[in-house]
């Protein structure tokens, strides 16, 4: 028997002798394949991309995915955010046909965050989920409409749960957010009429879906589950992936239920892929680059194609616009925006989208709805004249615009204002009416670092130097009125460090510990 430490507050609901049980089960079973694969990304970073020759044969046969459980066929509005109460709360009564339940990009890994996600999904699975804000308002479900499919996105298979230890070892987050939420909640939702749903996030080859269909058949199997209750819907957020959808979505195939294009990771993953492949891989300002570059537009044509061939559902992603209640102005441009996002989405083929605020609900509603009329998806919809070789896919070059100074010190201010609310334990955060989450943060201090170590020029003429973006980090600092000293440290670190670091949120991961410890 291993033995099992907690280090963070005990939680006598969901840390129970059971669950951390089934907890390390999952990591004796599959902690060293995890660990491979973590080394094999390493090893593959660089290579040039292409569709894998050794699985044509998988590309080319026709298979299916299984069949869409009835509370997943009609997946037109999806509700993206953390998993605090007032929140899930909001999400489930939005409107919405699903709430991804995010324990991920829109999380961060305190562990008062950790354990209270899981409480607080205990509780909404259970429909038993109240919360009362500090100005005494009363928050509870809805009696009189359908409430949001739960589907939850655990961590991705690069960060560690420090606080939970298993002989000494530190278990993915992956494996403790997917285990605890499946130890206490997949025989209640399945007899609710649900089941457990998943989204799988940063997957880089089909070898890491393989290892998580595993993880469901092992699960399932030890707590008698039936098989096949599981269903995943995979991201395609990383720009290896893009190259194997359909052996992603093979290795899933008897848990699988659709794959969703995730462009700010993506977007995130090409800088990151490509940042010292020279000039050809430079993308202008972030917020210059729309989903109607050539790339992006390869990019998720494929994904719809793809998915549509295998009977699974191809979701889109969120902009990043977010109304204001306060100011007509903005709100007026949000909504403009993202129907003109959304539109495109379903007239491209896919069959719903996410929104990150209740009042977009209705907007991306609307939209679908005038292109599904009654059906509830658009799998009969295939686009066999949608042809994507290797070479459009890695288009980085035709992306219109230019680096600029303004997109230079946007990058920097985002990149603070966001390190800073992460280290207090939020993770989606406003930011001049966009909303900015771990990835957005990403490609801010991804794109600074290439344009470092590419020796960008600006529309001013001044070159991209470390210099310029510590003299523009302190003018930021200034501005917002000083402190910032963590999100300083950690923000110029990611960005101007000789050596690049995959995830900005591993050295924030460092500081809140050392923040717990100290304390």
């Amino acid at each position: 028997m291993p033995e099992i430490t907690v280090l963070g507050e005990p939680n006598e609901q969901i840390l129970t002798p059971a669950a951390l049980e089934f907890v390390a089960l999952l990591h004796t079973e599959f902690g060293a394949r995890r660990n491979d694969l973590l080394a094999a990304r390493q090893r593959r970073r660089g290579t040039e991309l292409d569709f894998l020759a050794e699985t044509a044969s998988i590309r080319e046969a026709d298979w299916k995915v299984a069949p869409a459980p009835a509370d997943l066929l009609d997946r037109r509005v999806e509700m993206t955010g953390p998993t605090d109460r007032k929140m899930a709360i909001n999400a489930l009564n939005s409107g919405a046909r699903v709430w991804l339940a995010d324990l991920e990009d829109a999380s961060t890994p305190h562990w008062q965050n950790v354990i209270g996600g899981q409480v607080n999904l205990y509780d909404a699975v259970r429909r038993t989920i109240t919360f009362t804000s500090e100005a005494g308002k009363e928050y509870t479900l809805s009696s009189d409409r359908q409430l949001a499919t739960i589907v939850m996105r655990p961590r991705g298979w690069h960060l560690d749960e420090r606080h939970v230890l298993v002989d000494g070892v530190p278990v993915a987050g992956a494996l403790v957010d997917f285990g605890l939420y499946f130890f206490h909640n997949a025989a209640e939702l399945l007899a609710r009429g649900s089941g457990p749903y998943f989204y799988l996030p940063k997957l880089e080859s089909h070898l890491e879906a393989r290892l998580w269909n595993d993880v469901f058949v092992r699960a399932q199997e030890q707590l008698g589950v039936p098989q096949g209750s599981v269903r995943a819907t995979v991201l395609i957020e990383t720009i290896p992936a893009a190259f194997e959808m359909d052996e992603i979505l093979y290795e899933l195939r008897d848990h699988a239920s659709g794959l969703n294009a995730g462009r700010w990771d993506y977007l995130f993953s090409v800088i990151k892929y490509f940042r010292d492949s020279g000039p050809d891989y430079v993308l202008p300002d972030r917020n210059a680059v729309t989903m109607s570059a050539p790339f992006l537009r390869a990019y998720t044509r494929l994904l719809v194609r793809t998915c549509h061939r295998r009977g699974a559902f191809a979701m889109g992603g969120m902009a990043a616009f977010i109304p204001s209640r306060k100011d007509p102005f903005v709100n007026g441009m949000a909504f403009a925006k993202v129907r003109a996002d959304k539109q495109r989405e379903a007239g491209d083929g896919f069959d719903g989208s996410w929104v990150a605020h209740p009042d977009l609900v209705p907007i991306c509603r609307e939209v679908f709805d005038g292109v599904l009329g009654d059906q509830p998806n658009q799998l009969g919809k295939p686009l066999e004249d949608v042809v994507t070789d290797a070479r459009d896919l890695v288009d980085v070059r035709s992306t219109p615009g230019e680096p600029t100074e303004a997109g230079l010190r946007n990058n920097v201010h985002v990149g603070l204002l966001y390190l800073a609310s992460w280290l207090r334990g939020n993770g989606a955060v406003a930011i001049d009416s966009l909303m900015e989450d771990a990835a957005t943060a990403e490609i801010a201090r991804s794109q600074i670092w290439q344009w470092v170590h590419n020796e960008v020029k600006l529309d001013s003429g001044e070159q991209v130097t470390a210099g310029l973006v510590e003299r523009i980090v302190d003018e930021e600092i200034a501005a917002l009125g000083g402190g910032f000293e963590d999100a300083r440290r950690i923000f110029c670190d990611v960005a101007l460090a000789d050596t690049y670091a995959d995830f900005l949120t591993l050295p924030a991961y460092d500081a809140v510990l050392e923040a717990e410890c100290a304390s």
